[in-house]
């Protein structure tokens, strides 16, 4: 099980006249220490313009592997052949792992719309070998696309904003079990709830879809925290981390840690708890929809 970002973060709390290098190096230093991998820039490149040297500038700097994170042929304005040599670039420069958002695949519901993606995807992959590409899919549902479109890409993984799209779980439960779900499960607003057991259901729930396993499932933030004061979007990232370290511990650490209300799913999807049924002459007892 790993944890990473599927967005930017906003400015650390360092003096207005601090060097990009050492923005970048406390973007770092935040996933490091709480265990993300693979690592972003967050948003914050020492190279603008130039996505092969701003990733090669992030990795001279990282303890880690370091994911290039590159908006989609559908989303951007630039032509998909500049995309594509974006990509070969990345490749050639030692990248292993691509991560491609298409926020506006989120608009897409009819058949013309998907045939474009689809073909478009699948020039855009074609013969890039050696490398992780992932499909991101950010901001809603892109359910109404189907997995055979958002497949037609060479992707190995799919990240799935699963707060503002819930529906996207409908993507995770289609894709064959040899692709990875990233699950972007942890909300970005600032006065979410961001204890685990959120995190810890979707985290078993992909790894249950068709046989896939935790080795092909990981944890991540729904989108940009970006918005956020730093130590509030550095919060979120503890708890990220947290909740990934946990999904990987034994059953009994996890049951010690979480809520009770969060063992049995069934109840939890109901806001309540209900515990073992009660001996002849009790009364069940119920506890309320929590919040």
């Amino acid at each position: 099980m790993f944890a990473t970002l599927l967005g930017a973060l906003p400015r650390p709390s360092l003096p207005l006249d601090a060097a990009p290098e050492a923005i970048l190096d406390a973007i770092l230093e935040l996933q490091v220490t709480q265990g993300l991998e693979p690592l972003t820039d967050g948003g914050w490149p020492v190279v603008i313009d130039d996505p092969v040297a701003a990733w090669t500038a992030t990795t001279q700097r990282a303890a880690g592997l370091v994911k290039a994170v590159v908006l989609g042929p559908v989303s951007a304005a630039a032509p998909r052949a500049d995309l594509r040599r974006t990509l070969l670039g990345l490749a050639d420069a030692g990248c292993t792992w691509i991560e491609v958002h298409e926020p506006a695949a989120t608009t897409i519901d009819d058949d013309d719309g998907r045939t474009r993606f689809a073909e478009t995807h699948r020039a855009l992959t074609d013969g890039l070998d050696g490398v992780h590409l992932s499909l991101a899919l950010l901001g809603g549902s892109a359910a109404a696309l189907g997995i055979d479109a958002v497949l037609a890409g060479a992707y190995a993984s799919l990240a799935l904003d699963l707060i503002e799209g819930p529906d996207n779980w409908r993507l995770a439960s289609d894709a064959p079990k040899d692709r990875g779900i990233v699950c972007g499960a942890l909300a970005t607003s600032a006065g979410s709830d961001d204890g685990p057991e959120i995190l810890l259901w979707a985290a078993g729930y992909a790894a249950s879809t068709g046989g896939r396993g935790q080795d092909r499932v990981g944890l991540a933030t729904a989108g940009s925290l970006a918005h956020l004061t730093w130590d509030l979007a550095a919060r979120k990232v503890e708890r990220l981390g947290h909740a990934a370290r946990l999904a990987a511990a034994p059953a009994d650490e996890r049951k010690s840690t979480i809520d009770p209300r969060a063992v049995d799913i069934r109840s939890a999807a109901m806001g309540r708890w209900d515990p073992a049924a009660p001996r002849p002459g009790q009364q069940r007892r119920r506890r309320p929809p929590a919040g």
